[in-house]
């Protein structure tokens, strides 16, 4: 098994097959993975508690900016096709 996919393994996708949707589960899955990482170097005493804040909530708004870009949950958003 490589190490890039052991260490970023990616789920089977069960949603809508349309490319924003499905770019979106990446870097949610993404964004799953970097909590973990946080988490567990918090827990191991490695960061400290207002260094794991920081860095999730920066994961955060780059998760939600690139919901806002690809226009994920927006009523008038135009999907491809």
């Amino acid at each position: 098994m490589d190490k890039h996919d052991f260490l970023y393994s990616r789920s089977t996708y069960h949603g809508d097959l349309e490319g924003n949707n499905l770019v979106f589960n990446g870097y949610l899955q993404e964004f799953s993975q970097t909590i973990g990482y946080i988490a567990n170097l918090q827990t191991g005493g490695k960061i400290s508690q207002n260094q794991a804040f920081v860095q999730i909530k920066d994961a955060y708004k780059r998760l939600k900016h690139c919901k806002k870009v690809l226009g994920i949950g927006n009523s008038n958003s135009q999907q491809d096709t």
